[in-house]
């Protein structure tokens, strides 16, 4: 009998009367109803035990999960949840995450006589493993005296991971040299590895290029004046920006400190929706230390175990 009373919201849903369809199955209207006010009070049960969850999750991130991200919490916690119902009970309760900014000065000096590398990415299969191919660029970072710093990064761009940053008042080759020193230091990567970036001269000039050569590193840049060749480290720094609400730090130190915060939580804990949503960290341990093979979350099967607790249908 529950299969009909499903099929009688599903025809119900098309602008049918209720009375018809009960008429045309030969069902009981009270019987229906008595089904959809159990129904209701059911659902009612399961938003009450997850809102508290939901604006537990959306603070400890600090607004920055929306609810897809929210919902791939609970389920890491036991809890199966269509992201519509997420949605609705964020809306409820007044939650909204972070919203992107859109302006950023320019940092890209490209008018400069050190040559150009070609766009090695171009030509090149999608990385299969950590460290064959880091992704670089500069953007800046604004200070209350209305001045700015600059933060240079490399990013893993299989596993999302932040290999390399730097923070300093200048744009000069020194800045991405830091960086990339940084990121040489804590992965130790094999020869061939694809260093992409802009054409900025900051990555076009000498010490840049041999150190790249020193490493053994292939030297790839975007083409003239097309931003989508280098597009996963912008959308990083938008994610960084948007997600640290930057508006302007007092120093250096304070700017510097609140970085080095978020790149952990970004490195750690934050969930990558490229990479089924595990953090970086987690991917690379699961995935590339062959710790296990990695699993969609949303493909759990309902009973198994994760994080202490059975999977609930919610």
């Amino acid at each position: 009998m529950i299969d009909v009373f499903v099929a009688i919201d599903a025809i119900a849903r098309q602008g049918f009367p209720i009375d018809t369809i009960c008429s045309a199955l030969h069902v009981s209207r009270s019987g229906y109803y008595d089904y959809l006010q159990q129904r209701l009070g059911k659902r009612q049960i399961a938003d009450s035990e997850l809102r508290p969850l939901i604006v537990e999750i959306f603070w400890d991130h600090r607004r920055r999960y929306g609810a897809r991200r929210i919902r791939q919490e609970l389920i890491g916690r036991g809890y199966r949840c269509d992201v519509r119902r997420v949605a609705r009970l964020m809306k409820e309760a007044g939650l909204r995450a972070i919203q992107p900014r859109s302006f950023r000065p320019r940092t890209t000096h490209s008018r400069h006589d050190f040559g150009y590398s070609p766009n090695l990415l171009l030509f090149s299969p999608l990385p299969q493993a950590i460290n064959q191919v880091w992704v670089a660029d500069i953007t800046y970072i604004p200070l209350k005296t209305s001045v700015f710093l600059y933060l240079a990064m490399l990013m893993d761009r299989f596993s999302r991971r932040i290999v390399g940053w730097h923070l300093d008042d200048h744009m000069t080759e020194r800045l991405t040299l830091a960086a990339l020193q940084g990121a040489i230091a804590q992965r130790q990567p094999s020869r061939g590895l694809i260093h992409h970036s802009d054409r900025g001269s900051q990555y076009a000039a000498g010490d840049y290029r041999r150190m790249l050569q020193r490493a053994g590193m292939q030297s790839s840049m975007s083409r003239k004046a097309n931003t989508y060749d280098n597009a996963f480290m912008e959308s990083c720094f938008g994610t960084i920006k948007t997600e640290l609400e930057m508006q302007s730090y007092e120093d250096m130190p304070d700017a510097r400190r609140q970085i080095a915060e978020y790149v952990t939580y970004y490195d750690v804990q934050r969930r990558h929706s490229g990479i089924g949503y595990y953090s970086p960290l987690q991917y690379e341990e699961t995935v590339v230390r062959g710790f296990g093979s990695i699993k969609e979350p949303s493909a759990s099967p309902a009973g198994s175990e994760s994080s202490g607790h059975a999977i609930q249908d919610c």
